[in-house]
């Protein structure tokens, strides 16, 4: 046997198996990014579920309104009460864990609210929270035409 094919023996023989440890290390890798993108696609979409319901807490709140006759021309005036008492009712309904943190009305005609949840992760993974907090505002106004 030649020096030339004792050496293309020796160099074949050390590459052996070298093939499946990368393969395991993309799979893995491969792993990790589809649960992260999981997570991060959840975590998404409850934020876009709890501006939804900020929305409509702040669309009940605007309807908390009391009709005032104001030099005979009528008129729409909301109270921080109301708009609370409103919201406290939807969130309650449909909230889902979701709690009002802030229910008020900054110039009686707009009623402003704020919701809060917490987000927990569908799928454990190593480099996602255990949970986070979520808020979101929404304002809604009243009028009368």
């Amino acid at each position: 046997m030649s020096v030339r094919a004792r050496l293309r023996t020796a160099v074949a023989g050390d590459e052996e198996g070298s093939i499946l440890i990368l393969t395991l290390g993309y799979a893995v890798l491969a792993i990790a990014v589809i649960l992260v993108c999981l997570d991060a696609t959840s975590l998404y979409l409850a934020q876009k579920r709890l501006d939804a319901l900020a929305d409509a807490a702040a669309l009940a709140g605007a309807d908390g309104f009391t009709l005032v006759v104001d030099e005979g021309e009528p008129r729409a005036e909301l109270s921080d009460d109301g708009v609370r008492e409103q919201a406290d009712a939807l969130v309650g309904d449909v909230g889902e864990g979701a709690s009002v943190v802030e229910a008020g009305t900054p110039d009686g005609v707009s009623a402003r609210v704020t919701v809060a949840a917490t987000w927990r992760p569908p799928v454990i993974a190593l480099f996602v929270p255990e949970g986070v907090a979520l808020q979101a505002t929404a304002t809604s106004r009243t009028a009368l035409r």
